[in-house]
């Protein structure tokens, strides 16, 4: 089958792809690189150990989509990753997020029902729970008021997919991430962000390499065990094999769904404190951290119950927090050097 992977340059799209080719999937990917850097795609060639077809197109722009679908009449499914991500400038700019990220689904879709794509798995976000009463949360969970305006495009992406599914033969897989971090275990990709990165393992990388002098914990009053923010981490490995999983899944599945939804998370809730101190044991290094005041949009704690993506999906996690801290400052260092 052949696959289009949208933002497929990206941190998760990125290893989603190698991921795919080592299970027997053809991906074709779109970015329009304004979030990833190019040197990254040789990367991602290497470890796939092939040529893979990038279309630099802004999915926003309508008519590239239409051309690209027209162009490659035989795609069977699509991955779509593309999307701004970075909670802060979502508040800081929520037009930049409406704009970017719902229009690129829309046009997305209008070419779904016309080129008869079979399967759609989108790259949604823990971040539709807002700030859960009871963890871990569960896709049962209430989807509530979202913390921010990132928050908002995924609840309203999930919203637009499944009024589109009723009148579409297409099924969809809406996947809630958590916190993807670490590398390809090769170090030939992993997380390169084009420009300041503003999620904490980029910022904790720069810091222990001296790119940056020092990292900011953002709030040490939250009602949690040390103070600071609890969060789901996971392998990026793990999240991206998920994708593949979904894929074979759909492919088998008889069940009359149109829209099914799965956690992908480790199941375990980590603090800021406790990732520094993790990664500072993995890597030997020592970090240099200050104590911020809190930052807005972000939520108390939130971790997976993942166990309808383990049960269904056949997804088994392969890759430990101590796996996450030794790949992720492995890549780093062979960006370094």
């Amino acid at each position: 089958m052949k696959v289009l992977v949208t933002g497929g340059n990206g941190y998760i799209g990125s290893h989603t792809v190698v991921d795919l080719i080592d299970n027997g999937f053809e991906p074709i990917c779109a970015d329009n690189l304004s979030r990833s850097r190019k040197e990254m795609w040789a990367g991602v060639q290497q470890a796939a150990k092939q040529e893979i077809p990038l279309y630099e197109i802004d999915l926003s722009d309508k008519v590239a989509v239409q051309q690209l679908f027209e162009e490659r009449g035989d795609i069977g499914a699509v991955i779509h990753f593309a999307a701004y991500k970075y909670v802060g400038e979502s508040v800081k700019d929520p037009l930049l997020y409406y704009e970017n990220n719902l229009n690129s689904l829309v046009n997305l879709l209008s070419c779904v029902n016309k080129h008869k794509v079979k399967h759609f798995v989108f790259s949604s976000s823990c971040t539709v729970y807002g700030n859960p009463e009871k963890l871990p949360v569960s896709e049962k969970s209430p989807v509530v008021s979202p913390q921010s305006p990132y928050g908002a495009t995924k609840q309203m992406s999930e919203q637009i997919i499944t009024d589109f599914s009723h009148n579409s033969d297409c099924r969809f897989t809406l996947l809630r991430y958590f916190n993807p971090i670490g590398a390809h275990p090769s170090a030939l990709i992993g997380e390169l962000s084009n420009g300041r990165p503003e999620n904490i393992m980029p910022i904790l990388l720069e810091t222990a390499d001296g790119t940056r002098a020092s990292m900011t914990v953002f709030g040490s009053d939250y009602p949690t065990r040390d103070g600071t923010c609890i969060r789901d981490y996971i392998h990026v490995m793990d999240i991206a094999n998920a994708h593949t999983k979904a894929l074979q899944y759909m492919q088998k599945d008889t069940k009359p769904e149109k829209v099914q939804v799965f956690n992908l998370g480790s199941g375990e809730g980590v603090t800021v404190l406790e990732l520094i101190s993790a990664f500072e044991k993995a890597s030997g290094k020592k970090l240099n951290w200050e104590m911020g005041d809190r930052r807005p949009g972000d939520v108390v704690a939130v971790y997976a119950d993942n166990r309808k993506a383990k049960e269904q999906l056949n997804w088994q996690l392969q890759y430990s927090l101590e796996d996450m801290m030794e790949t992720a400052w492995k890549w780093q260092q062979k960006l370094d050097s």
